[in-house]
C-alpha cells in the first residue's frame, strides 16, 4: 500500500514560505525600493534592478551587452543606494562574489551579480531590519482571496 515515501510538512512549509518571500520581494523591488549604484572610479550613479536579497548579500542584474560592456571585477567592492522615497536612501557596500549573464524572459540579456554585504557599515542595521521584516512577512502574511467585505468605505 505505501511507497515507502515520507513527506516532511517542514520542508514543504519552507518551500511555500520561500515562494512567498521571492514573490513578496518583486513587488517590493518593483514599487518599492529603488537601488542605484555608484562606481568609484568615475563617481557614476545607475539604476539596477534587485532580483534577490538575503542576510548575507543580494543579486542584482543590470542589462549587458557583452560587445561594449565590461564585467565587475570578481572580489571588487562597491557602493550601492537603497532608496526607500525619492530622496532618500540607504547607503551599504558589496562585495562582488559573482557575475553570470543571464537571458531575461524579455529576450533582453542581463549580466546578474551576486553580492555580499558589508555588515560592518552603521548603516546595515537599517537593512538588516528590512531584510528581517521581508522574511517574517512571508512567513507570517495571508494572502487575500476577496472574501472578506468591507462595510466601512
Amino acid at each position: 500500500m505505501s511507497d515507502g515515501k515520507v513527506i516532511s510538512f517542514k520542508a514543504k512549509r519552507e518551500e511555500n514560505i520561500e515562494k512567498k518571500r521571492r514573490s513578496f520581494e518583486r513587488v517590493v523591488f518593483q514599487n518599492l525600493l529603488g537601488a542605484y549604484s555608484v562606481i568609484d572610479a568615475d563617481s557614476t550613479v545607475y539604476p539596477v534592478t534587485l532580483v534577490d536579497i538575503s542576510h548575507d548579500g543580494c543579486l542584482f542584474q543590470i542589462p549587458w551587452s557583452p560587445t561594449s560592456d565590461k564585467k565587475l571585477a570578481i572580489g571588487s567592492e562597491m557602493k550601492m543606494r537603497m532608496y526607500f522615497t525619492k530622496k532618500s536612501y540607504i547607503p551599504v557596500i558589496l562585495k562582488i562574489r559573482y557575475g553570470n549573464e543571464f537571458q531575461g524572459d524579455d529576450g533582453q540579456t542581463y549580466m546578474h551579480y551576486g553580492c555580499e554585504f558589508d555588515k560592518s557599515m552603521s548603516s546595515f542595521k537599517a537593512m538588516e531590519e528590512f531584510i528581517s521584516f521581508m522574511y517574517s512577512f512571508a512567513e507570517h502574511s495571508v494572502i487575500d482571496h476577496g472574501d472578506a467585505r468591507s462595510y466601512f468605505i
